[in-house]
């Protein structure tokens, strides 16, 4: 019996990335695009208070209260599920980047992408 193939062609990889960046980036804009319109419907005619800086509520500063407001229907929390959407597009691009290397059996770039993949996360989760 022979070894099952795992080398994938350079050009086929080179289209997955390309479609990973663009259904992410899609899909995060269509997300932004639906938070905004129900946020517009809901708040649209409020008038805004510029005299005092109010950040984010403290449920849209985690992922889990993210989640829950998008799952609600919050306009606010869809909006930031499409940021979230967005920022973790390029770190899932490096990820798949990393795995087509190492099933290329590439050492140098699959290494290369994992240590970029590495500081991305350590830079979104350790660092303040």
């Amino acid at each position: 019996m022979s070894a099952p193939d795992v080398h994938v062609e350079p050009r086929e990889l080179e289209i997955r990335l390309g479609n990973l960046l663009r259904i992410g980036v899609t899909v995060a804009a269509g997300a932004v695009m639906t938070g905004g319109i129900v946020y517009l419907y809901r708040h649209g005619y409020e008038v805004s208070g510029y005299h005092d800086f109010r950040g984010e509520p403290a449920a849209l500063r985690t992922f889990s209260g993210i989640l829950s407001e998008s799952a609600q229907f919050h306009g606010r929390g869809i909006i930031q599920l499409g940021l979230l959407v967005l920022i973790a597009t390029p770190i899932a691009r490096v990820a798949f980047a990393a795995y087509g290397f190492a099933r290329q059996r590439d050492r140098m770039y699959a290494g290369i992408s994992t240590l970029v993949l590495l500081l991305l996360l350590y830079g979104l989760l350790v660092s303040k």
